[in-house]
């Protein structure tokens, strides 16, 4: 005789290995019946339109669209029982509370290693049944605001962004051989003729740990990577679902520079935001200072070279008279640092 189930479940997580250990654990109980799969939120769109699931588990960290932005849209459009379960929704933490005010029922913390998750069948399983339970009412789509923020509260990996112009070429060799191979992604902006930046990185790749390479439009920003902004363009940090991504697009000059600090500190500010540490280093100007003050103001920690170490103190001295610096080092302690801040939560 056929099981009497009575929960439809739809699993979306990017991981395939994630994905068969919730199949596993959710099959334990005779009364669940996991439905399908999906890992991303565009494939879950169509599944559950057609599996007509009861619940949904839900992961934050996707491509194409976080798990956040996905709950806000389906509980407006097609509410119904959502368990988020992610590495970052431990208990208290801003992507949990988020999860909450975004219409999920119950939010679980997921395990970091994968293998780990079959020790929570239980506490899936009660979360799941609860959750079938639950009432879930439509919500109201947030209006569209042009210069809100769209950076996920909290993400796996972090990301770097450093501007110099005079004096840099030394600063970043400096910084950037000092960087372990597994440093998160970065990308730099220096001040540099369209041309000279592609030598520029070619020559720091063969100098680093991490892969160095002049940046190419779409160029995903990870682990163990270095993108340098190339000459006579602008280089702005964007993320879809999880993965940061560069745009290098043509524009206007900013501080009579193209590539401009401020341009890609601004985009990082919006799109990355607390998980992001930016670095102002040597350099003539003022280029940069205000897109640093936009990265402290939007959550990311922040550091400017002192002027000691400096060949030229201006870009650094800006960023410190306008507040936007929360610590001021010497140029041999701002790859430790830049390290160390990543890691903090």
């Amino acid at each position: 005789m056929a099981a009497n189930f009575t929960t439809r479940v739809l699993i979306v997580d990017d991981s395939a290995v994630v994905r068969q250990c919730l199949t596993r654990q959710l099959a334990a109980d005779p009364t669940i019946q996991v439905v399908g799969t999906a890992p991303d939120p565009f494939v879950a769109r169509d599944k559950i339109l057609e599996l007509k699931p009861d619940v949904l588990t839900l992961d934050v960290e996707m491509p194409r669209m976080d798990g956040i932005t996905f709950l806000k849209k389906l509980m407006a459009l097609h509410p119904m029982p959502v368990v988020v379960l992610s590495s970052l929704t431990a208990h208290g933490t801003e992507t949990a509370l988020q999860a909450l005010e975004a219409g999920a029922v119950e939010v679980l913390c997921k395990p970091s290693a994968a293998y780990a998750i079959d020790e929570m069948g239980a506490k899936l399983i009660s979360a799941v049944k609860s959750a079938a339970r639950a009432r879930v009412s439509k919500r109201s789509a947030e209006p569209a605001k042009p210069q809100a923020p769209l950076a996920m509260a909290s993400t796996t990996d972090k990301l770097l962004a450093i501007g110099a112009s005079t004096g840099g070429v030394q600063a970043l060799t400096e910084v950037l051989t000092r960087f372990p191979k597994n440093a998160p992604g970065t990308i730099v902006v220096q001040h540099m003729p369209a041309h000279f930046t592609s030598s520029f990185a070619n020559r720091l790749n063969g100098l680093c740990q991490v892969e160095v390479r002049e940046a190419v439009n779409g160029d995903s920003v990870i682990p163990g990577r270095v993108l340098i902004a190339p000459g006579g363009m602008h280089t702005l940090l964007r993320r879809s679902g999880a993965r940061y991504y560069v745009e290098i697009k043509d524009g206007p000059e900013v501080h009579h520079q193209k590539p401009a600090v401020d341009v890609m500190f601004d985009s990082v500010a919006r799109y990355a935001g607390t998980n992001a540490v930016g670095a102002i280093l040597t350099g003539m100007g003022a280029d940069g200072a205000a897109g640093l003050l936009s990265m402290l103001k939007a959550g990311s920690k922040t550091i400017a070279q002192d002027e000691k170490s400096c060949v030229v103190f201006g870009m650094p001295m800006e960023a410190i008279k306008c507040g936007a610096a929360q610590h001021i080092v010497p140029l041999n302690e701002v790859a430790g640092l830049l390290i160390r801040l990543a890691q903090q939560p």
